[in-house]
């Protein structure tokens, strides 16, 4: 199980999630994007449809059709309908469930720092798990810090 933390400091949400996201389906495999927050949740499924001008990432919110089909899922927890390995947490909310993934993405931002960090000490003891933390370099690449 690997958990990436994603430090935002230069490079917003929106700019950061549609990356990590068109890799994975890329890659053949599913995502599960988790937020609690329902205006977040709205944006990203905004964002997701014009993030490029050329493409689009196919996607729904839960619960707006065959959730089961949908390469990209937004919800407001933890529960892979669409079974996705991999998921990304991008309230800055650190959850438990998931370890259940293969992958997990956790974006937090400067407010959120204190429970990223809490997060990341209470996953460095538990066996099977492989931790990285990005953080940007001066031009606003991500590069591996730990």
């Amino acid at each position: 199980m690997q958990v990436d933390f994603y430090h935002l400091t230069a490079t917003p949400l929106d700019r950061a999630l549609p990356q990590i996201a068109a890799k994975v389906v890329e890659g053949g495999q599913r995502l599960l994007i988790v937020s609690a927050q329902a205006e977040q949740r709205a944006g990203i499924d905004r964002l997701l449809w014009s993030y490029r001008a050329d493409s689009f990432l196919p996607h729904a919110q839960i619960g707006a059709g065959d959730d089961t089909r949908q390469p990209i899922l937004i919800a407001d927890d933890v529960v892979a309908a669409n079974a996705a390995r991999h998921v990304a947490l991008v309230d800055g909310e650190w959850r438990e469930a998931a370890l259940d993934f293969d992958r997990a993405f956790h974006f937090f931002e400067d407010e959120h720092i204190r429970s990223a960090r809490e997060a990341w000490r209470a996953l460095g003891g538990r066996d099977g798990i492989e931790r990285r933390y990005w953080k940007q370099n001066d031009a606003g690449r991500w590069e591996q810090a730990a």
